[in-house]
């Protein structure tokens, strides 16, 4: 029912001794995905008819609606705002975005220092919040932007000709990347 996100907020929080003995934890990210894949297509389907324009105008409102909604969350409320749909789904709004800028047909190529500056700061971002956040670090909230905008940077800007593209299409890089979502589940 793409509900257990539910069922463990009203349960536990997410790193209490308690979470140890969930087999099944992690299963309130799929929830979330597919919540959000539930009602986007019901938002796209209401705000397409006004253009692109419009679009990523309004996609910019609600990630900014939600990341506040997150931060306040995160400071006041963090196991809902860890678990629920409202205060995540600024972080796939952002990948909406993404996908939108990419799929722009004028799209030119940024030049070769650019590709590797920004796709260095986003894995430094990555790093940064893979090995500098703890337990007591708020989050969704502000901290949030780290990972989501280094990601969003790998992906905008990284390709096999930069030097993280080089790292990520290493064979020990790729075996874990065909691996990983089989052991995530697992």
């Amino acid at each position: 029912t793409f509900s257990s996100n539910i069922l463990f907020w009203s349960q536990t929080g997410y790193f209490e001794g308690a979470a140890e003995l969930k087999p099944l934890l992690h299963t309130w990210s799929l929830a979330v995905e597919e919540q959000f894949y539930l009602f986007f297509p019901l938002f796209m389907m209401v705000v397409w008819r006004w253009g692109k324009m419009w679009l990523t105008a309004m996609l910019v409102v609600l990630a900014i609606g939600s990341l506040a909604l997150a931060q306040w969350g995160a400071l006041h409320k963090p196991i809902a705002a860890f678990f629920l749909l409202p205060t995540r789904a600024w972080e796939l709004i952002l990948g909406v975005l993404v996908a939108l800028y990419l799929s722009r047909p004028t799209l030119k190529e940024a030049p070769p220092s650019l590709r590797d500056g920004a796709s260095l700061l986003g894995a430094g971002l990555l790093l940064y919040a893979i090995f500098g956040f703890d337990q007591r670090t708020p989050f969704p909230g502000l901290y949030a932007l780290l990972p989501t905008v280094g990601t969003a940077l790998i992906i905008v800007y990284c390709g096999p000709q930069t030097w993280v593209g080089k790292v990520l299409c290493s064979p020990a890089f790729v075996g874990v990347g065909l691996i990983s979502y089989s052991a995530y589940l697992w």
